[in-house]
């Protein structure tokens, strides 16, 4: 996906730069290819660094305030001897669940001499384009891009004049205790883990924390307490709003992910420490804590999959539907509590994509001190396309610049860096900008209309976005598996699965199962960026249904490119606005669904029901020529699948929408200029 765009981001700026666009820059200020601080950036991570060697102490205990041992990996910077250093150096923190041996044994490969030198650039140059898959490439790129060194252990950064410490979470890898899935307790693991490494010889008692995914959000939630010693951050597509993002997105169960990565987790957390069996020294705690609880939440995962009415939903199902539950509230991040500098990267189809441009928005402090890169990636292609040619630095040599300046004390000007960087879709090229969404950004309805537009031949149906609501009528969409097809799928899956290019750059298989609707071209470049809503007025013949939203760039050739998605189930549409956001006319920008029992309404079969369904924040631009589109599905397998009680209720029935100009559906979404529709 990034090798191919990259190559088409020269010849897409220089159209708009002949067309005069970038006069009054209407699709951002583009990253310039082998900016000076990047540059700069790589050059002091990939060069000669302070310290010859690396030093392991392997299974370092940390005893817990409850008394639960938490084993870590702490990696010291070594002289020509090879043994550790006796000045105290800063200290970066790296807590996962994927077991601290994976760590290592990725560290191991990479510390073999000659081989990343070898392997990197093959990696890079790897190009499966011309077969129809982009995203295998994108895979292969996740680790030149710096996703090897920041998923674990960095020997730059050590050998730079760092300690890195990689804790197995409580009740994984090699460490005591029950898995809490992000838990207060486990939460509270994290701030004492940063006191603990605050303490130690050989730390000069200023703290940083890094890694991704899970590693990510663990930083957030420590950051929020707020532990004196923690100076900076560097979370890569970390999650705020678990529920929303990846558990159960819109009341769907996240089925294309949750149950891989639960056995991910769970399988990794059963294997022994050898070496402490080989030695004598094995940890019988481990072993009873694991025997206790070998499968954490698999118990609610099968009840999710099997319950089938709401009034036999289980109590631990239940707590994950009720907002005041402790797990509940803990999986809601407190990112406003945030006040460390920040750096976060995240991708517009990740699974973290609702939260991670929130986050950025959330955190209290100077914008010097608070940066976000959004890449045009997916989970696991995470730092795809960083270090390319016009691209930004590497994420590990980001990172090393992040802590040298909050760490050390380093000038050397990450705090000018921009404040976003954003892999900007539709011109296909790395932008920068003061803010997100971008400034200039104005909220207009698009309204839904049964006249078909002439450019969806293949689509359910094919209808119009326009500016003023047109003449009734009702349209319907069954469930359908055409969304095995899709970016969708890509996204839901975390691209574990890397789909060909005609289902993940293409929607048009897709929309064979969608009603969609689709604007007249545009005429100027057309930025849009933030986030989207979507106003529905739909008729059900059960009690409930699953309806799920996307956003599309339709290219002159007819080509649907997938920008963002959004979805919700019909009876969980009930909308906190306390939590919600609106645009000056009072339109929803971002309703905040509640997703509880306790505010579930079910629908009245044959009664029209209004449901507004967020869609995650996007950022792009619509050439010349280019038209937007709106994609209606009643269903989103793998990405999403209704729980069972309530995939029941709605018996896989036929959804209806209802054009009428007396109660219209639109969508609303920020733009720079009015297009005119």
């Amino acid at each position: 996906m990034i090798k191919h765009r990259g190559r088409l981001a020269a010849l897409v700026a220089s159209v708009v730069v002949v067309a005069g666009a970038m006069v009054s820059a209407p699709v951002g200020q583009a990253l310039p290819a082998g900016s000076g601080l990047d540059a700069q950036f790589v050059d002091t991570h990939n060069g000669p660094q302070q310290y010859p060697n690396v030093f392991i102490e392997w299974d370092v205990p940390i005893t817990m305030s409850d008394g639960t041992v938490l084993k870590a990996n702490v990696y010291h910077p070594a002289g020509a001897d090879g043994r550790p250093i006796a000045e105290p150096t800063p200290t970066i923190v790296n807590m996962t669940p994927y077991t601290k041996l994976v760590s290592n044994i990725a560290d191991s490969a990479l510390a073999v001499p000659g081989l990343s030198e070898l392997l990197l650039p093959v990696l890079q140059n790897l190009d499966f384009t011309p077969f129809g898959y982009s995203t295998l490439s994108d895979m292969m790129n996740a680790l030149p891009g710096g996703a090897a060194r920041t998923f674990g252990v960095d020997r730059n950064l050590i050998r730079g004049g760092y300690t890195q410490v990689v804790v197995d979470v409580r009740g994984t890898g090699f460490s005591q205790g029950t898995w809490q899935v992000f838990g207060e307790r486990e939460q509270l693991d994290g701030v004492e883990v940063v006191d603990w490494a605050a303490q130690q010889a050989w730390s000069n008692g200023k703290i940083g924390m890094s890694g991704i995914s899970y590693s990510g959000i663990n930083q957030l939630h420590t950051a929020q307490r707020q532990p004196e010693a923690l100076k900076a951050i560097f979370p890569i597509v970390p999650g705020s709003d678990l529920i929303r993002d990846v558990a159960a997105p819109g009341g769907a169960l996240g089925i294309g992910f949750i149950p891989a990565w639960l056995l991910a987790v769970d399988g990794a957390k059963l294997l022994p420490d050898m070496v402490s069996i080989l030695t004598g020294r094995f940890d019988w705690t481990w072993l009873a804590d694991r025997v206790r609880d070998p499968f954490t939440f698999f118990n609610v995962l099968i009840a999710a999959l099997t319950t089938p009415t709401v009034d036999q939903i289980p109590p631990e199902m239940a707590s994950i539907l009720d907002d005041e539950s402790a797990l509940r509230t803990a999986w809601v991040g407190q990112p406003d509590q945030v006040r460390v500098p920040t750096f976060l990267y995240g991708g517009w189809h990740d699974i973290f994509t609702y939260s991670t441009p929130r986050i950025y928005n959330a955190v209290e402090v100077p914008a010097e001190q608070k940066k976000l890169v959004m890449g045009d990636v997916y989970h696991v292609t995470v730092s795809s396309g960083n270090g390319q040619p016009g691209g930004p630095a590497p994420l590990d040599a980001l990172q090393r610049a992040w802590f040298d300046k909050w760490l050390k004390g380093i000038d050397n000007g990450i705090d000018r860096y921009e404040p976003v960087t954003l892999w900007q879709q539709g011109s296909e090229q790395w932008t920068t900008d003061v803010a997100f969404p971008r400034p200039g950004m104005q909220h207009r309805r698009l309204y839904l209309d049964g006249a078909s537009s002439g450019t969806a031949p293949g689509a359910r149906y094919d209808g119009s976005l326009v500016g003023s609501p047109g003449a009734a009528q009702r349209v319907s969409v069954d469930p359908s598996l055409a969304t095995i097809c899709s970016r969708d799928a890509a996204q839901g899956t975390a691209g574990l699965v890397p789909l060909p290019d005609i289902c993940v750059e293409d929607a048009r298989i897709s929309e064979g199962a969608a009603l969609t609707f689709t604007s007249a071209p545009v005429t100027e470049p057309t930025r849009i960026s933030g986030s989207i809503a979507a106003h529905l007025n739909t008729v059900l013949d059960a009690t409930d249904g699953y309806w799920t939203v996307t956003v599309n760039d339709v290219a002159p050739d007819g080509r649907s490119t997938v920008w963002t998605q959004g979805q919700l189930m019909a009876s969980l549409r009930a909308v906190d606005d306390s939590r919600s956001m609106r645009s000056a006319n009072g339109d929803y920008t971002d309703p905040y669904p509640f997703l509880t029992l306790d505010t579930r309404q079910p629908v009245v079969p044959g009664e029209p029901t209004t449901i507004d369904i967020g869609i995650r924040a996007t950022d792009g631009v619509l050439l010349p020529g280019h038209r937007l589109r709106v994609d209606i599905f009643a269903s989103n397998f793998p990405s999403g699948i209704p729980l069972r009680p309530l995939l029941n209720e709605s018996g896989l029935r036929t959804q209806h929408l209802e054009l009428d100009p007396a109660r219209p559906s639109w969508i609303n979404v920020p733009m720079d200029t009015d297009p005119g529709w």
